[in-house]
């Protein structure tokens, strides 16, 4: 049942950019992707894609790198980088939680060589000109913090992130895997809950908010047991689950390169010449 072969060394470029991401999402990795000659510039051309959820999975990925803040400098100074992500914000056919994600990744980068005030103030201003923008639809984002019991492994995390990704209304997310969190950002009118029924539907994992009381001290709040009818992203492609996933050689690799940092470095290469053969002809 092999596949041809024209087709697993021609990967298109979803599945190239949320191979990357995927990699992105892991701390060990997130080095050396910056640092790779072939990775950003993919990244960045993956912004001017005429397919919506290969432009969000590439603003993921971004996001994810931009996490560290010694990648901050060089991902800012790219050729292309900001003037790719204003471009997605300004574009009108931008749907909204992808114009959030890119001004999010604008306002990182923007505020990375400038002191805790300049940062406030920039910060700040840069929101009023997103907000300009994304006119009327945008009804502000907000922060949830999830503890997610039996969020503790990458597979886990590609579980939940997958149910994540489904809802609409989720801009991005951030894993903190040590203590077992997740950080969303949603827009306003999404209900938090919605983010619970979605992980409860991994059947391995179940959601609380983390909240803080009026002392300060963080509180764990079980949501509701009823689900909420979670409106499902319809321009983002169906995953295979992965027993279907065409490269299950691939996989295996991208599962292993959290423990051995190096085995990203092959992955890495194909990518980047995939991405040479496809935008530079």
């Amino acid at each position: 049942e092999k596949m041809n072969s024209t087709m697993s060394e021609e990967p298109d470029a979803l599945s190239v950019v949320n191979q990357l991401r995927d990699l992105a999402a892991d701390p060990l990795n997130r080095r050396a992707i910056v640092q790779d000659q072939g990775c950003l510039p993919g990244l960045i051309l993956f912004l001017d894609h005429p397919s919506p959820p290969v432009v969000h999975s590439a603003l993921l990925a971004l996001r994810y790198l931009a996490e560290c803040r010694a990648n901050r400098e060089k991902m800012k100074s790219e050729l292309g980088m900001m003037l790719s992500l204003q471009n997605v914000i300004q574009k009108t056919t931008t749907p909204g939680e992808t114009k959030l994600l890119a001004s999010e990744v604008y306002d990182i980068l923007q505020s990375s060589n400038m002191s805790d005030m300049d940062n406030v103030n920039e910060m700040n201003y840069r929101r009023r000109k997103a907000q300009f923008f994304l006119g009327s639809t945008n009804k502000r984002a907000k922060t949830v913090v999830l503890h997610i019991d039996g969020l503790d492994d990458s597979s886990r995390r590609n579980l939940c992130e997958e149910a994540l990704l489904k809802i609409k209304g989720v801009i991005s997310f951030t894993f903190q895997m040590a203590v077992q969190r997740c950080v969303v950002r949603i827009r306003s009118d999404l209900k938090a809950e919605a983010l619970a029924t979605a992980i409860a539907s991994t059947k391995v994992m179940k959601a609380q908010q983390v909240v803080k009381s009026e002392s300060g001290e963080e509180m764990l709040v079980p949501f509701q047991d009823t689900p909420v009818e979670v409106e499902q992203n319809t321009d983002l492609p169906e995953y295979l689950p992965e027993d279907e996933s065409p490269t299950k050689e691939q996989d295996k690799a991208v599962s292993r390169v959290g423990s051995h940092p190096e085995g990203a470095g092959s992955w890495l290469s194909t990518a980047a010449n995939f991405l040479s053969r496809s935008f530079y002809w």
